[in-house]
């Protein structure tokens, strides 16, 4: 690019940046010293390929979305958490929010992201361990009790009964007085990771599919701050797969929920504001910053030229980030504070709009009280001491990551190519679904990140690979750390809440409900508002759940050698 193109461009990022919104804070370093809220090529020389580079808040959108970087807006610190049963969460949630958190990320646990209730014998042991346990809107009530629904932004990891689940918060803001037109969140809903990685499903691919039109249309109707889908890298990558392959295999499934929307007749500049992602943010420092660089620029890419978004909001990736619970080690766990900094600081200066960070003793169990609060200051201690949030992409023009950039970008697009080499053209939904597709079925993505996990593995056993506390450098002083553990009182006490609950609503409200949600299945209209129906008659998910697996069938994984 030459110099009086890289000069209009920085005027035009000077007139975004005056225009834009910005903190009062100190923007200078700890001595002192005046920093720029931005930084390029020399004014009068030319930069080779900067269009590539760009601004910041201008396509492509390489060092941010915004051209006020964070000096505008920091990332929104997003701590997961969930435990117990909904008033002991709702607790945790309360402590977070009054240290400091910006926004709440729910965690399920086992039964509830299966669709499960607590009662179901499949159930035993489970309830409340590796999450919160949630059964009917009466649970959601609970959880977010005092917490005013129509001021936090709150986000939910679950995929499989994602659409039951948005139904209760739904009806526990409408129990709250909030007009759900004004909800802002996110709701994870990505199918596809859960046959590729994470394997927490309830039906074929189809029907869930059928889940998620139902709800991009549904949200972009009618709660426009809403996003009904976060497309999630992070289950991929800790399942084994590369940097490369978590990025791919998450802008490929984004593309096809893309094609989803498209197929119902969606305006692509409507509803694609309302995809956001989720990304782990790993050890290798400077892999993880291009790796976010490269996902912002292939993002605008394809939505311009493939999908034809015409808006900045349309071709803008915005991702949440949590660090690499796989990189952290039961042995020394104090050493996982540092690694959670480390991965915490490459999300910040890769440009992650929220963030969660990892406890010290989460390789163990939940997290205590303590870690939690340790693994908050971490992000509040980025935020408010080191000055990163001063300049936006301060690595930009950096020879090593731009080159880190462009190889990242580059493996993407080869397995894009692979991807859409197994798919159709005359899929009714498109390309890039009918790869996925065929690629779930015959195993093809879990047979890449099992390739993976492998050479990764064999690296750390020959040493190649090191990890401090574990193959090196094992001496150590740490006691035993006390953890947090949930009492299988929780597990009774919700079975009991939830006979109460049975015996006390109105059966027939509740028949009739399942009964809307099943005839709409079979005429295929919009899911939406039955289960709406049922949910307010305090059906539970699993009788939800269990209806439509009468109606739908359950998927099977085909084995694979």
């Amino acid at each position: 690019m030459d110099a009086e193109e890289i000069e209009a461009g920085r005027l035009r990022w000077q007139q975004r940046y005056d225009r834009a919104h910005k903190r009062a804070a100190d923007f200078t370093t700890l001595s002192g010293e005046t920093v720029e809220p931005v930084y390029g090529p020399p004014p009068g020389q030319p930069h080779e390929g900067f269009e590539r580079i760009g601004w910041p808040g201008e396509y492509p959108f390489t060092r941010g979305l915004y051209a006020s970087g964070y000096r505008g807006r920091t990332w929104t610190v997003r701590q997961f958490a969930g435990f117990g049963n909904a008033r002991q969460t709702n607790e945790r949630y309360r402590m977070i929010l009054e240290a400091g958190g910006g926004g709440l990320s729910v965690a399920f646990d086992m039964p509830t992201l299966m669709g499960y209730d607590s009662d179901d014998t499949r159930s035993l042991g489970e309830v409340g361990h590796c999450g919160v346990a949630v059964d009917s809107a009466a649970d959601m009530d609970v959880l977010f009790d005092g917490i005013p629904l129509g001021e936090v932004t709150t986000s939910m990891t679950i995929s499989g009964p994602a659409v039951p689940i948005f139904c209760m918060y739904l009806v526990a803001a409408e129990r709250q007085g909030v007009d759900p037109a004004v909800l802002n969140g996110t709701l994870q809903t990505d199918i596809f990771k859960e046959y590729i990685a994470q394997k927490e499903w309830l039906f074929a691919p189809e029907p869930h599919l059928r889940l998620i039109g139902d709800l991009m249309e549904y949200c972009a109707q009618g709660i426009p701050a809403y996003k009904p889908l976060s497309v999630s890298g992070y289950h991929i990558r800790e399942a084994g797969a590369t940097a490369a392959q978590e990025l791919a295999y998450t802008l490929a499934d984004g593309f096809a929920y893309v094609e989803l929307g498209l197929s119902r007749g969606l305006d692509v500049d409507v509803f694609a504001p309302g995809l956001s992602f989720f990304f782990d943010a790993h050890l290798d420092f400077f892999e993880e910053i291009a790796k976010f660089r490269a996902a912002r620029r292939i993002w605008a890419r394809w939505m311009r030229d493939r999908f034809g978004a015409g808006t900045d909001r349309a071709q803008w990736l915005r991702f949440h980030t949590q660090t690499a619970g796989v990189s952290l080690t039961a042995q020394q766990p104090f050493n996982n504070v540092v690694r959670t900094a480390v991965e915490a600081l490459s999300a910040v200066l890769g440009g992650t709009n929220s963030l969660h960070t990892n406890a010290l003793d989460e390789t163990l169990a939940l997290p205590s009280a303590q870690a939690a609060e340790i693994a908050l200051r971490t992000q509040q201690v980025l935020m408010e001491e080191t000055g990163v949030a001063n300049v936006a992409d301060p690595l930009g023009g950096s020879w090593y990551v731009e080159a880190l950039t462009d190889r990242m970008e580059a493996r993407a697009e080869a397995i894009f190519r692979r991807i859409l080499d197994k798919g159709s053209e005359d899929h009714p939904i498109g390309p890039v679904t009918s790869g996925i597709l065929r690629g779930i079925e015959d195993g093809w993505f879990t047979g890449e990140i099992a390739e993976a996990a492998f050479r990764h593995q064999q690296s750390l056993e020959k040493g190649a690979k090191r990890v401090v506390g574990v193959n090196c450098h094992p001496g150590s002083v740490t006691p035993e750390l006390e953890i947090l553990r949930v009492s299988h009182e929780v597990e009774r006490e919700q079975v009991r809440l939830l006979a109460a609950r049975r015996a006390a609503r109105d059966e027939a409200a509740v028949g009739a409900g399942l009964a809307a949600v099943l005839a709409t299945a079979r005429s295929g209209g919009n899911m939406i508002p039955p289960m709406l129906r049922a949910v307010r008659a305090e059906a539970t998910l699993g009788e939800i759940c269990h209806a439509l697996r009468e109606e739908w069938g359950v998927h099977r994984e085909p084995a694979t050698f």
